[in-house]
């Protein structure tokens, strides 16, 4: 669908880099130069649109409105036409496009953040991981995660139990979406949710970041530590994907993190991805990144 006429913005669908994008610019002249929104769209890296979606459309008007913002909305090519990661190679572009460019805009680079939802969190996080080691292009200020998915080793932490069955997002859809999303076979889907595609040695690197323990007792009620997982190895080599921090950002190393913008992490209690933000949250602030958390007691993915 076209871009709609607004009295406030103009609207116009471009190309950053070969990835389709829509921008949305403020009528009114601004005095000096304005901040710069990049956001991604969630939707599993399988489903959304900067075109389609009303949802999208709808923030990205409320933020260039309220915030006299220019918000960059990155229209990323769906999997599985569109194998994994070109969806995270097209946000990375898309940024770096904007970040190099963002005078064409009246954008100060120095004041471009980017944020995402769900997926689209993933990729953010991904994004200024891979971008904020960078010398050559402008640094950015700061990213929003908004209930974002962000590990694939555990999917028994306190959260996934609690909300196992809520919609839209249950536990076992979760895991679905990502198989369809790497273009898995999707009969993996039990074993990973028991956790069986995880060898031991991996559980242990990785328990001092993914751990129910780093989960703050408020949000533990009712939480049963899950029996042992068998591993599988065939499950395990048929899905390395999930240990890259392309799909699992928790998993990269603190020389990674420790060139991230200030963060603001969005969580919901009824999320069966609440856990993910609180244990990233912990470990930016363990690297000495400057995180907002913003808990939504009633919100639902």
């Amino acid at each position: 669908f076209p871009a709609l006429w607004d009295s406030q913005l103009i609207i116009k669908d471009v190309h950053f880099d070969g990835v389709p994008v829509r921008i949305y610019l403020p009528r009114e002249p601004s005095a000096s130069k304005r901040r710069g929104v990049i956001f991604i769209h969630g939707g599993c890296g399988i489903f959304g649109s900067i075109s389609k979606e009303l949802k999208e459309k709808i923030i990205c008007r409320f933020i260039a409105r309220k915030s006299d913002s220019v918000v960059v909305s990155v229209g990323y090519h769906l999997a599985p036409e569109h194998k994994y990661p070109s969806q995270t190679l097209e946000c990375l572009a898309a940024t770096e496009h904007f970040l190099k460019t963002a005078d064409t805009y009246g954008v100060d680079p120095a004041r471009i953040i980017v944020s995402g939802d769900s997926v689209g969190g993933t990729f953010t996080a991904t994004v200024c991981q891979e971008l904020g080691q960078r010398t050559d292009i402008p640094k950015i200020r700061a990213q929003v995660l908004i209930y974002p998915f962000l590990q694939a080793l555990n999917f028994n932490l306190p959260s996934h139990q609690k909300n196992a069955a809520v919609p839209f997002l249950s536990r076992e859809r979760t895991v679905h979406y990502i198989l369809k999303y790497l273009n898995k076979d999707c009969s993996l889907k039990e074993p990973i949710l028991a956790a069986s595609h995880v060898p031991e040695h991996i559980h242990l690197k990785y328990r001092k970041w993914i751990n129910p323990d780093l989960i703050p007792d408020v949000f533990k009620q009712g939480y049963k530590p899950p029996p042992p997982a068998v591993f599988l190895p065939q499950v395990h080599e048929a899905v390395p994907e999930l240990f890259k921090p392309r799909v699992s950002p928790l998993l990269a190393e603190d020389a990674a993190l420790c060139g991230l913008p200030d963060t603001c992490i969005v969580t919901c209690e009824h999320d069966v991805l609440r856990d993910d933000g609180l244990l990233y949250k912990k470990r930016l602030e363990d690297n000495n990144i400057r995180v907002t958390w913003h808990h939504v007691e009633k919100g639902f993915h």
